[in-house]
């Protein structure tokens, strides 16, 4: 019988993974503090599938001692109806202000956390259900809520997932996070221990490795296992869970009589699959960010993840705005940019052969068969649900140095808006979204729309939308000092104030992209409904 209940749970673990799989893909770009232009830490995300995006501030509280706190399934809203508790947890005395989204993302403290799911061997697999309750999006809660820093988040989070078990919540696989703080920046693995793990064993529910960014370097983590040999005497740069190499050893992955070094992305991840180490949508992403940091080094496209360093001091110090034109990218102007594809070109003026109007990145898959064109994985996809570019920054006051460049939607085309730590409250518009019910009240819907109109004349519409995207967020980066400046001022007198003026300032930002966006979209019905300027 126990034998053909886990026939029935692997045929589910594989299912779920042929569903998911191809669909959520995450990308993040990490960025240290002596490799940016003004010394900010850096991190990124784009959450790529059915996320909920709606921002909320989860304020911090103090607790009376044996109070509990809940654990809950299904945090990130990817399926329909609210989270559902499935444990629970001893309370600490004190939790801090953080910011809630599909993935948790931000603290009052400046610590920015981006995800990415990757890769693990099917035996490590478990599922909702079995004893492992700590899904990766619920350790991102409580690190926000417990820890002021990079070091201390990976603490709080190593431990709860050891004591309560690691429950994979996208396809069964494992995750990694790239977590900063306003001095460093780190990356943290973590794998499930499989069906059979029980917390009364005595075992530990996960197995997890952290590795620092150094602080000169840049960082790409393209869903697959980054890490490879662990320093636990280098504990500057290295963290990890006691049985960091013994599950692997119990599994007969690794001989430590072999007298080879282990590996920990060797041991752990797929040789194959979407997100393994042959993964080529895992390989252009590598190459697109390691070939922007260091161009001169002339990097192979098709060249094997196992090759790649782990992280590269850049040619030239990133801004903002270099890590966004990373997460936009659609690869034009590599191998594997699908708006050269020959079956794109239609007969134009005197039969010349011209790039079709209907060129874009983003065809869907009737449009790739039917065209002959092959899918390469860029950073940018059409089914993003959020992302943002962070920025934490030593010599400010945390409510003024951690801002979160947020956008909704595909980041290709969408638009970038600051939020600040300190940010109090929200327009209701950016806290309200229906994904079956279109609605003007929504934000989220009013950048989701323009994805669809530009998608449908991609090469017009394009210049129409980067005529109004550019000008406004080129005014946000140009005020940004100015308004730290007011803010550090305010910040003085009282701290409160500073809050206020920097919520004003964000939900202020967040309308104006919000308007220019929803006018941007009647422009573009207008202008191109019934292919205007095409048909005979």
């Amino acid at each position: 019988m126990r034998s053909q209940k886990y026939i029935v749970v692997w045929c589910a673990i594989l299912l779920a993974a042929i569903i998911v799989a191809p669909v959520n893909a995450c990308m993040d770009v990490v960025v240290g503090k002596d490799a940016s232009v003004d010394g900010s830490v850096m991190t990124s995300h784009t959450a790529d599938g059915w996320y909920d995006s709606s921002i909320t501030l989860v304020p911090g509280q103090t607790f009376e001692e044996g109070a509990i706190a809940d654990v809950h399934w299904n945090i990130i809203g990817e399926e329909p109806g609210p989270p559902v508790k499935i444990g629970e947890i001893p309370q600490v005395k004190q939790t801090y202000s953080y910011y809630n989204v599909g993935y948790p993302f931000m603290n009052e403290h400046q610590l920015m956390i981006g995800e990415s799911t990757i890769a693990q061997k099917e035996e490590l697999a478990t599922f909702r259900g079995e004893k492992a309750i700590m899904t990766i999006e619920q350790l991102e809660v409580f690190a926000l809520q417990r820890a002021k820093t990079a070091r201390e988040a990976i603490n709080v989070m190593g431990e709860l997932a050891e004591k309560y078990g690691f429950l994979p919540s996208c396809a069964n696989m494992g995750e990694s996070l790239t977590i900063a703080d306003p001095n460093e920046a780190w990356l943290f693995e973590i794998f499930s221990v499989g069906v059979l793990w029980n917390p009364e064993s005595g075992e530990p529910g996960a197995v997890w490795a952290a590795q620092r960014i150094p602080d000169d370097h840049v960082f790409v983590m393209p869903n697959v296992s980054r890490i490879r040999e662990i320093d636990l005497n280098n504990p500057d740069y290295f963290m990890a869970s006691q049985n960091y190499m013994q599950v692997a050893i119990d599994q007969g992955w690794y001989d430590p009589k072999s007298g080879k070094p282990f590996i920990w992305q060797e041991a752990y991840v797929p040789k194959t699959g979407d997100w393994a180490l042959s993964s080529m949508w895992c390989r252009i992403r590598l190459y697109l960010v390691y070939s922007a940091a260091a161009p001169s080094l002339e990097w192979d496209p098709y060249m094997s993840t196992e090759l790649y360093p782990f992280s590269i001091k850049p040619e030239k110090k990133f801004s903002v705005q270099d890590v966004m034109a990373l997460m936009r990218s659609t690869l034009t102007g590599t191998v594997f940019d699908m708006e050269e594809d020959p079956g794109w070109l239609v007969p134009g003026e005197d039969n010349k052969m011209e790039k079709s109007p209907f060129t874009t990145p983003f065809p869907v898959d009737d449009m790739h068969n039917l065209l002959t064109i092959p899918y390469h994985r860029p950073a940018a996809k059409y089914n993003c649900s959020y992302g943002f570019v962070s920025q934490s920054r030593s010599w400010l006051p945390d409510p003024i140095g951690g801002v979160l460049w947020f956008y909704h939607d595909n980041p290709h085309v969408s638009l970038y808006v600051p939020v600040y730590c300190s940010v109090q409250k929200f327009p209701k518009s950016w806290q309200t979204f229906d994904r079956d019910h279109f609605s003007r009240d929504s934000a989220r819907w009013a950048f989701a729309f323009a994805d669809d109109l530009v998608n449908r004349r991609y090469q017009d519409a394009i210049k129409d939308l980067r005529a109004v995207r550019e000008p406004i967020e080129a005014d946000f980066f140009m005020m940004q000092s100015a308004i730290e400046i007011a803010a550090a001022k305010a910040y003085e007198q009282d701290p409160e104030l500073a809050k206020r003026f920097l919520t004003d300032y964000t939900n202020a930002c967040m309308l104006r992209a919000e308007e220019a966006y929803w006018q941007l979209n009647d422009d573009l019905i207008q202008k191109y409904n019934n292919n205007k300027g095409l048909t005979p």
